[in-house]
């Protein structure tokens, strides 16, 4: 017997965070959020509750914990976007196509509810959240930032109407096709800098990286993503909340930052040490050995995160990217310890980001989809 219950009391909320932990145990691909943040999302004063809507579901099969989702209602992305959509996320479950149902069932219930016709999903309150099911790569390293799930989970939620909507790609990122490819790239960014005024911006550590440029990137973002899948407008509480979370690991070796003749930022490339090794094959906790691996991590990297990346469309067809990967190319090469960045997710339909990997020797091991269903 399956029974579907909103999430209210406290037991509840650790049943809801506690699952996937035990669902992955074991998995060498699956790397917990941090428990700590993750547990943020009940409080009353969470940053995204202004702007969206939330319920929690657990499933139980005959009394035991079987599965969970989270609906959200994100007004302003509906707001901008003139539709009436809710979203799912945080979903987990056994291999068992009745939970899937039943918890899928219960957020479209949720969501007619509140008045709305379609639903979609993965996707979180924001694109700052984990986006799309991962669908091909099972068999490689997941990332801090980036959704892992197990194989069955396609055919259990396409089998209940959901289509596609999007898909993502992550690629490995090893360095430049060949040194030769590397001097095309100098003398082009040369060029480029030269003709339109442009400059990398620099700093002395993390701290002075985000003082000197936050406001600049976060703006940037804003009209750079404006109409990619799944975005909506920053607010306060979202850039301070992503300031918190970089504080730590941001690294200007790893960023880069392109500024014109007024300092404004025209483009910028944020990317993080793999935390895999801190978190693999733990629950999420800060435990002294966590801490310890982290600044491992954070010192001595095997691999970067790409998470984040824009450019002012206004200089999108000048060639400015291209300063970016060189700047990447050059952290793989003068970093002997990284094997390779991990683009982590692109929007397959985002050319303008999928041409700039070309000049890279890649792979890209890995896919992730988002669905849609009319309610």
């Amino acid at each position: 017997m399956i029974t579907v219950k909103e999430v209210k009391t406290r037991r509840e909320q650790k049943e809801f965070l506690d699952f996937p932990l035990d669902l992955y145990k074991g998995c060498p691909h699956y790397i917990p959020p941090m428990y700590m943040d993750e547990k943020k999302i009940f409080r009353k004063d969470y940053v995204y509750n202004s702007s969206c809507d939330a319920v929690f579901f657990n499933a139980y099969l005959d009394g035991k914990m079987a599965g969970r989702i989270q609906g959200i209602i994100q007004k302003d992305a509906n707001a901008k976007n003139a539709q009436k959509r809710a979203r799912f996320t945080r979903i987990e479950a056994i291999d068992n196509a009745d939970v899937f149902q039943a918890l899928l069932e219960a957020a479209e219930a949720w969501a007619r509810s509140k008045g709305m016709d379609t639903i979609q999903g993965p996707i979180g309150y924001s694109d700052l959240e984990k986006e799309g099911l991962l669908i091909e790569g099972f068999d490689v390293p997941g990332t801090f930032v980036t959704t892992y799930n197990h194989p069955y989970y396609q055919k259990h939620i396409e089998a209940l109407g959901y289509r596609k909507e999007v898909d993502y790609t992550g690629s490995f990122l090893y360095g430049p096709e060949s040194e030769e490819t590397l001097q095309e790239m100098e003398e082009l960014v040369q060029f480029i800098f030269r003709r339109y005024k442009l400059h990398f911006g620099e700093s002395r550590n993390g701290a002075d990286f985000l003082r000197k440029y936050a406001n600049g990137i976060f703006n940037l973002m804003d009209k750079s993503y404006e109409g990619l899948y799944g975005t909506v407008p920053f607010t306060e509480g979202m850039r301070k909340l992503m300031v918190d979370n970089f504080s730590l690991v941001i690294n200007p070796k790893y960023s880069a930052i392109i500024l014109d003749q007024d300092n404004k930022p025209v483009c910028f490339g944020l990317a993080i040490p793999s935390l895999n090794r801190a978190f693999q094959g733990t629950r999420g906790h800060i435990t002294p050995g966590v801490a310890l691996r982290f600044l491992q991590c954070i010192r001595h990297p095997d691999s970067l995160n790409l998470c984040i990346i824009g450019v002012d469309p206004e200089y999108l067809n000048r060639g400015v990217s291209a300063a970016l990967s060189l700047a990447i190319m050059k952290m793989l090469k003068e970093t002997p310890s990284l094997q390779y960045a991990d683009t982590c997710i692109n929007l397959e339909d985002n050319y303008a980001i999928q041409n700039q990997w070309k000049r890279f020797r890649r792979s890209t091991p890995k896919r992730y989809r988002a669905y849609v269903k009319s309610l």
